[in-house]
């Protein structure tokens, strides 16, 4: 999957001369807690949000600074908290530089994105255009659309055997962490040592995620390997 097969591709978008009361009104109407702002050409120039309408001189919630910050500003007022609270235009209130991210880019960069940058959405752009917007809930609907698919037909015990295997491997921070695997009738046996039991849970759900596991025995032991050197040969 890539973000043009995840994203919501209808997008409520505003205008950088919009009113204030206009992104408020449209933000309601469509019951959306931010969006996009876009020129004509359908560029992305920032985003404006329920957050950058809540401190405004229209309802007496602009910000005030404490009187030591008053004293050291020389009892001015901020000139950007000035512009968030009296501004008419969304041009000034919006957030600019907004992050975006190609219609290409996979999962693990969008999460990427949304976690490094601690936001809950990213537009979609397609040669710098606006085509769509990713949000954390599409990342659920892509998650459980997966999550529901039906498993595949069952593989004999030999083949589930080696996919166990493999990816009991992938993981191994020590060769013994996967002495022995048994297979029988699609029940995986786990047996081998770890020294943590989240080593110990990880390598059992490795075994669980392989297609045709009916299910996972795990006997896998967690010892010291300061106090225990003599794995190898314990079986």
């Amino acid at each position: 999957m890539k973000a043009v097969d995840l994203m919501t591709p209808k997008v409520i978008t505003i205008g950088p001369d919009a009113t204030i009361a206009e992104a408020a009104r449209m933000m309601l109407d469509n019951r959306i807690s931010g969006m996009p702002v876009v020129d004509a050409a359908g560029h992305v120039l920032g985003l404006i949000s329920e957050g950058d309408l809540l401190h405004r001189a229209e309802i007496g919630t602009a910000r005030h600074r404490s009187w030591w910050l008053r004293l050291l500003s020389g009892g001015t007022e901020p000139p950007e908290d000035f512009i968030k609270s009296h501004a008419g235009k969304v041009r000034d209130v919006m957030t600019p530089n907004v992050i975006t991210v190609d219609e290409s880019a996979l999962p693990d960069e969008i999460v990427r994105v949304l976690e490094t940058r601690r936001i809950k959405r990213v537009p979609v752009v397609r040669n710098g255009r606006l085509i769509g917007i990713i949000s954390r809930a599409n990342l659920l609907r892509a998650l459980v659309s997966v999550a529901s698919e039906p498993p595949p037909t069952a593989a004999d015990d030999r083949e589930l055997y080696e996919r166990v295997f493999s990816a009991a491997k992938e993981l191994a921070w020590d060769p013994r962490a996967h002495d022995a695997i048994v297979v029988r009738n699609g029940i995986v046996h786990l047996w081998g040592f770890v020294s943590t039991e989240s080593q110990r849970d990880a390598i059992r759900v490795a075994a669980e995620e392989v297609p045709g596991v009916k299910g996972v025995e795990n006997n896998i032991q967690v010892v010291d390997p300061v106090e225990s050197g003599a794995w190898g040969g314990i079986i």
